[in-house]
């Protein structure tokens, strides 16, 4: 596997985490907790893996120029903003929602995670689009 790689691995390790959230998410709403709390154990672990893998990644190539025009190019750095503000506050939002669920602090942990499931969700989706736009297109 080479450095060029990695953006690809970087957006399958967030399509994963979207997969894995959407589903923990439908699991503790249908009652089954164990099933919910593997799943975002998984997200939690996938999503930390792609950030390990990102920052790699772009310690060595460093940015990478968007090259398209037009309305694409409008539509990539708005979609390219929304994601890295909030792409700060996940790793916070995840640690403590984690974090309160493993003290047994279920209405903190509900509390919070309203916030953090549908910010990692965006985030997670849109590092997909956000790979496509620049990679692909």
């Amino acid at each position: 596997m080479s450095w060029g790689d990695l953006p690809a691995l970087n957006a399958g390790l967030n399509a994963t985490a979207a997969a894995l959230l959407a589903a923990g998410y439908a699991m503790i709403r249908r009652g089954r907790w164990k099933a919910h709390r593997a799943l975002m154990v998984a997200a939690f672990g996938v999503s930390t893996l792609f950030l390990i893998s990102y920052l790699a990644y772009h310690s060595q190539v460093g940015s990478v120029r968007f090259t398209g025009t037009g309305t694409v190019r409008t539509v990539y750095f708005t979609v390219l903003i929304s994601h890295s503000i909030l792409a700060a506050a996940v790793p916070v939002l995840a640690v403590v929602t984690l974090w309160r669920a493993i003290k047994g602090r279920y209405e903190a942990h509900r509390k919070i995670a309203r916030w953090t499931l549908p910010v990692w969700l965006y985030v997670s989706a849109t590092g997909v689009a956000v790979y496509w736009m620049l990679y692909r297109m």
